[in-house]
């Protein structure tokens, strides 16, 4: 199913219409550009955790999330010890995974060194961005394997080409709604409107 019609009657990408909680992401959230290095700390974070779980479960669990990662200050995370480790695999608001708690707190070293060396997360991710519209239906691209790669480089660990892909799609790098979702228009209008981060 590639669209279909949604509780208000419009057209909307296929993958949205089974929860309330769907509609509402997709419609406000997915596909719309973001930037700042802890905006796009937390988006890569959720899509790390969520690798091989239904993505309804970490948006309920994403206020837990932010609560458990101190608001996803790359600071405060990086400076967790294993006590926060234990503690964050005995919360149960979060998901509870050991290799992926340990690479946030990876992810956030790897983030400060990038920033001390005069690095933005922002200015790299966007520099990513594809030239053309992508491929709809596509869990990879040439962008997202580049990017895993440098990121991997980088420190960093969590972040293969299909994860990449699915915080690409999220964070407006593409506009991966369907060309018949009635939201496309809109995200598109948005990305055109969106200044670059300078790497």
């Amino acid at each position: 199913m590639q669209t279909a019609p949604g509780p208000d009657g419009l057209l909307r990408c296929g993958w949205c219409l089974s929860t309330p909680d769907y509609v509402a992401y997709h419609d406000e959230d997915w596909g719309y550009p973001v930037t700042g290095d802890r905006a796009l700390f937390e988006k890569l974070t959720l899509e790390a955790f969520q690798s091989g779980l239904s993505w309804r479960t970490i948006l309920q669990k994403r206020d837990n999330f932010r609560a458990a990662f101190a608001g996803f200050d790359p600071e405060q995370v990086a400076a967790y010890s294993e006590d926060d480790v234990a503690r964050l695999l005995a919360d149960p608001g979060i998901v509870r995974h050991r290799g992926k708690i340990t690479a946030t707190i990876t992810n956030a070293r790897a983030l400060l060194a990038m920033q001390a060396a005069g690095q933005s997360l922002s200015g790299l991710v966007w520099s990513y961005e594809p030239d053309s519209p992508p491929v709809y239906g596509d869990t990879t691209s040439p962008q997202s394997v580049a990017l895993s790669k440098d990121l991997k480089k980088r420190g960093w660990a969590f972040v293969g080409p299909t994860t990449i892909y699915a915080f690409m799609q999220a964070v407006g790098l593409i506009n991966d709604h369907h060309p018949d979702c009635a939201h496309h228009a809109a995200a598109e209008a948005a990305r055109a409107a969106f200044g670059r981060p300078r790497a």
